[in-house]
């Protein structure tokens, strides 16, 4: 594999590095709460300074992306308890290494990107007969005829649901709901303030633009099952609770302050039957 891949992505594409770097940022840790060695492998060989994220990039926010990582994990793996030959689409998928971390054997994984991405991610991380790639955007549905379900679907979408505006998400959801009703989605997701003090404290301290700030502000879950009769909300859960070890008293009072006023969670929905 060539060293120093170069990086050509877009404003908001490249914001795919913070959850990359924070999954590396996790394996120097003597007790790591997530062990994702292939991220560390992949951010050696990327031709991209670091330093600017490493240094402003609060800890709060760094634990926030091993958190939904470990949340999201978790869910695939019950998920797969009940379905072991389950169909996992991974939206917006970018440097993700989740498969690595929770395939049974079984299971049958797309992911999903724009071309760009995709092309990158091509680089590190290969096709097999269980796991392909979609090149496509989300929000075009003309994706979904590129995949073969075998089983029970599980959506997950790890730091991608607040770059769309909230008319786009009713959308797709709508169509989701329409082609594959039974299946599942994962997200994490942030209040309004979120998503205003992510701008700011992630997105123009580590070095990106404002192109790349967050839209999508999500009070309540509840609040979705108001688009569509059709979705149920499973389960809404605080994204710091029971994963505070480690942390500094001043960051567990960040973390519990987050939890306890919804700044940053996550969703897992179900789209009903018709």
């Amino acid at each position: 594999m060539p060293e120093n891949i170069e990086i050509k992505l877009n404003d908001v594409q490249i914001t795919l590095l913070l959850p990359l770097w924070g999954r590396a940022k996790e394996n120097q840790k003597l007790k790591p709460l997530l062990v994702d060695k292939f991220a560390t492998e992949i951010i050696s060989k990327l031709d991209y300074n670091f330093s600017k994220i490493t240094k402003n990039t609060h800890p709060i926010s760094q634990f926030e992306w091993i958190a939904r990582s470990i949340h999201i994990d978790r869910t695939i793996k019950e998920f797969l308890y009940k379905y072991p030959k389950a169909t996992i689409i991974n939206i917006g998928c970018g440097l993700d290494t989740t498969f690595e971390r929770v395939d049974n054997g079984s299971l049958y994984w797309y992911d999903l990107d724009l071309p760009e991405v995709i092309e990158l991610r091509k680089k590190f991380i290969f096709e097999t007969e269980r796991r392909k790639f979609i090149s496509h955007s989300f929000l075009d549905e003309s994706w979904f005829c590129e995949l073969h379900i075998r089983e029970n679907i599980l959506f997950i979408a790890a730091g991608v649901m607040y770059y769309f505006n909230e008319a786009e998400i009713k959308d797709i959801f709508y169509k989701i709901n329409s082609c594959f009703p039974g299946s599942e989605f994962v997200f994490d997701a942030a209040s309004s303030f979120g998503v205003k003090a992510a701008n700011k404290k992630v997105i123009l301290n580590s070095g990106f633009n404002e192109s790349a700030f967050l839209k999508w502000g999500l009070e309540n879950a509840v609040d979705i099952q108001k688009w569509n009769n059709r979705i149920e909300i499973i389960k809404e859960y605080p994204m710091f609770n029971k994963l505070t070890s480690g942390l500094s008293l001043r960051n567990k009072i960040t973390a519990f302050i987050s939890d306890r006023y919804k700044i940053m969670y996550m969703v897992h929905l179900k789209f009903l039957n018709n």
